[in-house]
């Protein structure tokens, strides 16, 4: 493993994750990983963070309300698509991602949540805030579009612990 400064790939971050990259969560000895598209790259209070949304049915925020620690693995190396369209249609309720989907999960470095082997860059987070949708204030033709079901998102904001290349 190479320790990298994370926003030297703050470009293949972004690039990466408009096609889909692997969010891993673990709490009472389960593991999840899920597909997500939409996260951001910055900073607060002078450290590197990483947010994601996860959406108030899904099984990862069950994980990450029990154990504060995430994981994003990009696929940098090999073709992920297969897995990436598993671990976003199906429920880690329901199935084992992982072995449905074919990776393999590993340890970690830094926190209590795995990385997932082969994808080549791997991000290890620690929450430092979490915040709710507030639907009141949202935008109406948004909200009308991706919540009309009412699931809001919660937003998590993790300060990167671990950045590296496998």
């Amino acid at each position: 493993m190479q320790n990298i400064n994370v926003f030297d790939y703050s470009e293949t971050i972004f690039k990466r994750l408009l096609k889909g990259v692997f969010l891993n969560t673990a709490a009472d000895g389960k593991q999840n990983s899920m597909t997500i598209a939409w996260g951001q790259l910055g900073y607060m209070c002078r450290q590197p963070v990483f947010t994601v949304l996860v959406r108030q049915s899904r099984y990862s925020k069950t994980l990450l309300d029990a154990n504060p620690y995430f994981t994003i693995s990009l696929p940098i190396n090999g073709d992920f698509s297969k897995a990436l369209g598993i671990c976003g249609s199906t429920s880690g309720r329901d199935i084992d991602k992982f072995a449905v989907a074919g990776l393999t999960p590993i340890p970690a470095q830094s926190v209590n949540a795995p990385v997932i082997k082969g994808c080549g860059l791997h991000l290890e987070c620690r929450v430092i805030d979490s915040n709710t949708q507030a639907p009141a204030r949202f935008d109406k033709e948004l909200a009308q579009r991706f919540y009309a079901d009412n699931d809001w998102h919660t937003y998590y904001t993790g300060v990167i612990v671990a950045a590296y290349l496998e």
